[in-house]
């Protein structure tokens, strides 16, 4: 069974334990090897566990400095809430560091598809790479319809899209893309989805709006969610995971693919790929920041000067990670990420699930956060609140990753 944590990471419906260390032995086995010698990238592996780390922390967290800011004076008022604010979601236009983990997670699962189908391909051909797609996008897609409440509500409040959806669809497309076009084919294929994006956005009417409106709950993504997507959406008439924006977020997993073939492409030395992940990265950002002077950044219908911008966020951090990890050796600091990237779905489900802040706050929630507020600082309970939830998500992501308990298909 391929490991699943090479091309999502490890969905929760089956563990499996006691395989050879080649198969299991997680992230961490063999995060000091480069690119040329294993399959398996540890940069790639941090990267997805960063992602899926401030996923499940980030709001949280973003309210816990909010309200321990109130309390403080200048400067450290100001720089905590910096902090603060990049981990919320802009309103709408522009772009912060809460609105770069769900892309970046795409751009991962990009990079994974490459590392995995690959080696599939080799091993069992096409027809078992399109099998092993199909299948697992479906239980995915299936998984997040579970994740926002299964059936437990009568249809039409029943959510069909949303994070792990959006995962699942940009999977699909992307690796059947993957397994049917070559590179140029892939280039092709990326460059129309975001030009064909924008094209529709801009010049496409919408029925009493006009065209070239990109003004919330005034664009043709939302106005198509309201008339054509069924069930419950996120923000009742539209959906930030809804059907038009998917089309460009699957340009943000193919960004992944191309990072990809950069990783596998054995006629560079690693310190070539870190350059090129840094030069790819600098040009996509810039192109994105024009880009948006006409089709403004916008994460919540994924803009393409959006995907362009996050997806030059994510090469730069990948080139960093790929430079201190699989060039340098130095993964020590990154333990607690790798540990959350040998586990990132099966850890997104145990939260909605268990909920780690709900539990954390039986521990040291009540008289023991007012004491906190009272004697120590104004928000420090909240922020007590937090650190004890994500100290029992690190411990659950090290108990899997010590016992080599990985969740997948």
């Amino acid at each position: 069974m391929v490991d699943l944590a090479r091309d999502l990471d490890g969905m929760p419906l089956q563990s499996q334990r006691g395989l050879s260390d080649r198969t299991m032995a997680g992230p961490a086995h063999d995060a000091g090897a480069t690119a040329e010698t294993t399959d398996r990238v540890a940069s790639v592996d941090a990267l997805r566990g960063l992602a899926i780390f401030f996923i499940i922390a980030g709001d949280a967290l973003a309210w816990a400095l909010y309200n321990l800011a109130s309390g403080m004076q200048d400067p450290a008022r100001a720089i905590t809430g910096f902090f603060s604010q990049q981990l919320m979601h802009v309103d709408w236009e522009g772009f912060r560091f809460y609105d770069f983990l769900f892309p970046l997670f795409l751009f991962v699962t990009g990079i994974s598809i490459v590392l995995s189908l690959t080696r599939l391909l080799e091993r069992d051909g096409k027809w078992a790479a399109h099998e092993r797609v199909l299948r697992r996008s479906f239980l995915l897609f299936v998984l997040g319809v579970i994740y926002y409440g299964g059936v437990s509500t009568l249809w039409p409040e029943i959510r069909l899209l949303g994070v792990l959806q959006r995962i699942a669809l940009c999977y699909l497309f992307t690796s059947l893309l993957f397994l049917n076009l070559d590179l140029r084919g892939l280039i092709v294929a990326f460059v129309s989805l975001l030009v064909g994006y924008w094209a529709l956005m801009t010049f496409v009417p919408v029925p009493g709006i006009g065209a070239g409106s990109f003004a919330e709950n005034a664009n043709l993504a939302n106005w198509i969610d309201a008339q054509y997507l069924p069930g419950q959406l996120f923000y009742g008439e539209w959906d930030p995971e809804g059907l038009l924006s998917t089309l460009p977020a699957i340009g943000t997993c193919l960004l992944g693919v191309f990072a990809g073939f950069l990783l596998k492409d054995a006629s560079l030395d690693p310190a070539q790929k870190m350059l090129y992940f840094v030069v790819a990265g600098t040009i996509l950002i810039v192109v994105g920041l024009l880009w948006g002077l006409q089709f403004p950044i916008i994460k919540k219908i994924w803009t393409s000067s959006f995907v362009l911008v996050a997806g030059g966020c994510s090469a730069l951090l990948l080139g960093a990670l790929y430079l201190l990890i699989d060039i340098w050796g130095r993964k020590a600091w990154a333990t607690i990420f790798l540990w959350f990237g040998a586990n990132a779905i099966a850890l997104y489900m145990i939260n909605n699930i268990a909920d780690f802040k709900t539990f954390s706050l039986r521990l040291v929630g009540g008289d023991v956060s007012n004491f906190l507020d009272s004697s120590v600082m104004s928000g420090m309970g909240s922020l007590a609140v937090v650190a004890v939830a994500v100290a029992l998500a690190v411990a659950v992501a090290g108990f899997l990753h010590q016992r080599k308990i990985f969740l997948r298909v």
